[in-house]
């Protein structure tokens, strides 16, 4: 399986279950998308997710004011998901229930009306080729702005990508700062005629100076000060 992002602004995902799996869902594309959850039951955590959202002025799903939740209860059969995902033409289907009939159903409906869809019962692991290609794994993710990191374990350890994203967000520590700065950087040399290789080698540089990184906790003009002193011995050289 090849990792792939996917922009959903704009967009609606459409989540069948609202236990711990379907909060944890919701909660991952809430911030980009309009989420509609439809369940009998709520977790606590998605009751919060819809009241912050009510709170914030944000209860007009896919409206002007921004992504939201929206909870539906109901208790959807399998022959129930296709009318769900007609109405609601989501781009993305969820399948996160207890009842392996629904989810298998919802997964079904999803694929017949060419969306992507996610089903949380079925692990990746061991699947590889055998997958359709709009079936999707949901990877935990690390973010300092505009850095991002996947990690999956294919469905075989939830436990473990929760792990490692523990560890990688400690590593990556500013490294969102670093990205607009590299970025800024080579916008720079660019402009000022520097060729490819040695814009290259300046930025590789940088990027891998530990001056240029302790600068940067100080404050962005004393990380872009360090930054140019390690140019200017690239440059000079």
């Amino acid at each position: 399986m090849i990792p792939l992002y996917h922009d959903f602004t704009d967009e609606s995902v459409l989540v069948f279950g609202g236990g711990a799996v379907g909060a944890r869902k919701a909660s991952r594309f809430a911030d980009e998308a309009r989420v509609v959850v439809v369940s009998p039951a709520f977790d606590d955590r998605l009751v919060d997710l819809a009241g912050e959202d009510d709170r914030n002025g944000r209860s007009d799903p896919g409206g002007a004011n921004g992504p939201a939740v929206e909870l539906i209860r109901s208790a959807p059969d399998a022959a129930a998901v296709q009318g769900w995902i007609d109405r609601l033409d989501p781009a993305l289907v969820v399948a996160a229930t207890d009842d392996a009939a629904v989810n298998a159903a919802a997964e079904a409906a999803a694929l017949d009306a060419d969306l992507l869809v996610n089903r949380t019962d079925v692990s990746a692991a061991g699947q590889s080729g055998s997958r359709d290609a709009r079936s999707v794994v949901v990877p935990a993710t690390v973010e300092d702005d505009p850095v991002r990191i996947a990690l999956s374990t294919g469905g075989a350890s939830p436990a473990l990508a929760k792990a490692l994203r523990e560890r990688v967000e400690a590593e990556i520590d500013g490294a969102g700062a670093m990205a607009e700065l590299s970025g800024e950087l080579r916008t720079d040399l660019k402009q000022r005629g520097i060729d490819p290789e040695t814009r290259r080698a300046a930025i590789r540089r940088v990027v891998r100076s530990e001056g240029v990184w302790k600068g940067l906790q100080k404050g962005r003009a004393n990380g872009r000060q360090e930054a140019y002193s390690v140019i200017e011995e690239v440059l000079n050289r």
